[in-house]
């Protein structure tokens, strides 16, 4: 909102004075959100008469669960099945230390008690880079430090080119193949030491708030895995089978704890999924069709494959495109870059994958979504009617692109 008032109300005959950002305000409405969210979660819990106890737990058994108390006393869970739900934390870098003031994750990104003036985000995946976008609007000078050439490796190679552009076009800046060899934190700021990823000459970038996000690992230590056995791959992650089942009878794992991706929607799924199976019951979850979105301005959203997948499986394919600057409601709010990809098979015309970089791509990617679940063809699309004026037309238009030509482009 801040960022809109600034820059984009005036345009649309809005006048404002002074703009000016309250970050304790605005701390506090997202502390109320968040307790908010949170006690609806207990009060689910009470709903449906589950038990919520709050500690550190440890399994000890296939069917008990030791809690260190919050007041200093212990207690053992038991129950017939146990399901490892714990979740990611940040992978932490050699060498830097998160004091979560100057060097901070991205919990400590969203509780700054004022804007840096120059913000240092070390990984440019999905949440360095919104965490980036957020600070950006808000008046941050953001350079983004990335030791690979790419940002957001996992996506299309030609949506990642158009937002990697749209973020510079946003004065984000970005230091590819470079990794941080040293940060100092004793002065007021921060002073990072870098060099080529491929190794050469060192440089320095100062800043007074740096973002470690550099990835996440499974948070597994400390649960008693080892000790009972629980088997786990390289990388730390559980090791399960197609019910979520672990090698020891009982316990069940799901969510960022096992392989797939790291999401809370996908981690909902398995939870569900792995409900059901343990109530004897069909539960499955397709990871093939598990939305990515990444909260940006503008938003970036996928399902099913990139063209780059595609091309490696030799599959013969059909592309079709559609750019928001051709959607009359994109155009009307003044808010029209990015694109919508679709890539279907060449000979069944089946939807592979779906690629939006736009106004509310979070949202409007679910049409997708159900079309990949159901083997949905590009024309089942182009052939639905959609409201006008929407955003969600430019998923029509590339659908119509795909199969045979849009009519608005």
């Amino acid at each position: 909102m801040f960022h809109e008032a600034k820059h984009a109300f005036a345009g649309h005959g809005v006048k404002v004075g002074q703009v000016e950002i309250d970050i304790p305000a605005m701390m506090a409405q997202k502390e109320k959100s968040v307790t908010g969210l949170t006690k609806g979660i207990e009060g689910l819990f009470k709903k449906n008469k589950v038990t919520y106890v709050k500690g550190a737990g440890k399994i000890i058994s296939g069917n008990e669960v030791s809690v260190d108390l919050p007041d200093g006393s212990s207690s053992i869970v038991k129950g017939k099945h146990i399901i490892i739900a714990t979740g990611s934390h940040v992978k932490p870098l050699p060498g830097i230390t998160i004091d979560e003031k100057k060097i901070v994750s991205s919990t400590g990104a969203l509780s700054l008690t004022e804007v840096p003036k120059k913000l240092v985000v070390i990984g440019a995946g999905y949440i360095g880079l919104e965490m980036g976008s957020v600070w950006g609007r808000l008046g941050s000078e953001v350079t983004v430090v990335e030791f690979a050439a790419e940002i957001v490796p996992t996506m299309d190679a030609e949506v990642r080119k158009a937002f990697q552009r749209t973020l510079e076009k946003q004065k984000m800046k970005f230091m590819l193949k470079t990794k941080v060899t040293g940060v100092d934190a004793s002065g007021t700021g921060v002073k990072l030491t870098l060099e080529p990823a491929a190794g050469g000459e060192q440089t320095t970038l100062d800043a007074d708030v740096v973002l470690v996000s550099a990835g996440r690992s499974p948070y597994t230590k400390g649960l008693g895995l080892e000790e009972l056995g629980v088997k786990l791959d390289r990388m730390g992650l559980v090791e399960v089978d197609d019910h979520f089942r672990t090698n020891i009878p009982g316990i069940y794992a799901i969510g960022d704890v096992i392989p797939g991706p790291m999401l809370a929607h996908k981690a909902e799924e398995d939870g569900v999924a792995c409900a059901e199976l343990i109530a004897g019951k069909p539960g499955h979850v397709d990871y093939d069709t598990v939305p990515g979105i990444v909260y940006t301005h503008p938003e970036v959203a996928s399902v099913g494959k990139t063209e780059e997948q595609v091309k490696a499986l030799n599959i013969p394919y059909n592309v079709g495109k559609f750019p928001f600057m051709a959607n009359s409601r994109a155009r009307t709010i003044d808010d029209a870059d990015g694109l919508v990809k679709i890539i279907a098979d060449k000979e069944t015309d089946k939807i592979l994958g779906v690629h939006i970089m736009g106004p509310n791509a979070g949202e409007i990617i679910h049409e997708a979504v159900i079309a990949l679940q159901y083997g949905a063809s590009s024309e089942d699309i182009a052939r639905t009617c959609h409201g006008h004026p929407t955003l969600s037309e430019a998923v029509k238009e590339a659908a119509m692109a795909t199969f045979d030509k849009p009519i608005h482009f």
